[in-house]
């Protein structure tokens, strides 16, 4: 079986370049609505590719807006059973400067607008998001990044607002005071989807602003965000093809507990049968638990 690896790009990434067999794959409306965007697949040390737009190929979608199930649904009806997510962040610490990059590993969950799980609908199921992410492909990363000379803080909590609107400084202040490193708009529910979807999933944030709780520092502006955006998008490519040629060799084989069989000790609903999975739209999402019964 091939390896199969799903890429979600935040602002500033909406392509990737440099795959062999380069394809575009125009996504129909699933069972959960329509992906954000074309996807370019391809191959990259036979590594075969997914990149997925996560605001649409010219930034159509708004945060709260974005189709996040849809996204993660198609990812995985593709074969993707691994996924990194980029996204830009602002900072909420002074040693975490614009231009570093962090990688994620704990949540604080401010959205109230987002529809956050695939199980709402007669089948109900409640996922562990002790761990949200993936601490073994992680690690793969930050190897990749030292590698590269990539400056990255290995782990770090990442506070998800609403949006679009950027914190006043007393929310900027009161989420400092939680130690939270960075905040960002995107990262939730895609964690929490990737989850119960039984996906390895990374996130890589990129710092582009201070946020505005630093006085010293400029209010944070679009402008500020883009330029930094730009700067990084080369280092963030190089990254991800390192990573790549470590995934390949290193990719973790076992069963991660918690990840790869979430779904085992998670669905509470009684009584069930593969049919009402498949009606739910979840023959893809579930499609471990359908091809197991």
């Amino acid at each position: 079986m091939s390896i199969k690896l799903g890429i979600i790009g935040g602002s500033g990434l909406y392509d990737f370049e440099g795959l062999e067999s380069h394809t575009v794959i125009e996504p129909k409306v699933g069972p959960f609505g329509k992906p954000s965007g074309n996807i370019v697949s391809g191959i990259y040390n036979d590594v075969e590719i997914f990149f997925l737009p996560r605001h649409g190929n010219n930034h159509i979608y708004s945060p709260s807006n974005v189709p996040y199930r849809a996204n993660i649904d198609i990812l995985k009806r593709l074969g993707c059973n691994d996924i990194l997510s980029i996204s830009a962040v602002g900072s909420l610490k002074e040693n975490l400067y614009p231009g570093k990059f962090v990688l994620i590993d704990q949540y604080i969950d401010r959205t109230y607008l987002r529809n956050k799980t695939f199980f709402d609908d007669k089948i109900i199921a409640h996922v562990s998001m002790a761990e949200p992410t993936c601490k073994l492909t992680s690690e793969l990363v930050y190897k990749s990044a030292i590698q590269d000379n990539l400056d990255i803080q290995n782990g770090g909590t990442y506070i998800a607002i609403e949006g679009p609107q950027f914190s006043t400084y007393s929310e900027s202040q009161l989420y400092r005071s939680w130690n939270c490193d960075v905040i960002g708009m995107t990262n939730m529910p895609e964690a929490c989807l990737a989850r119960e979807a039984e996906i390895r999933y990374v996130p890589i944030a990129m710092v582009t602003d201070y946020d505005c709780w630093k006085e010293d520092a400029s209010n944070v502006g679009v402008e500020e965000i883009i330029s930094t955006l730009e700067k990084n998008a080369k280092k963030a490519k190089s990254l991800i093809k390192s990573f790549v040629n470590e995934f390949k060799i290193n990719r973790p084989k076992m069963i991660i507990e918690g990840i790869d069989n979430v779904l085992d000790n998670a669905i509470i609903t009684s009584n069930y049968d593969i049919t009402e999975l498949r009606n739910c739209g979840l023959d893809a999402i579930a499609s471990r638990i359908i091809n197991e019964s």
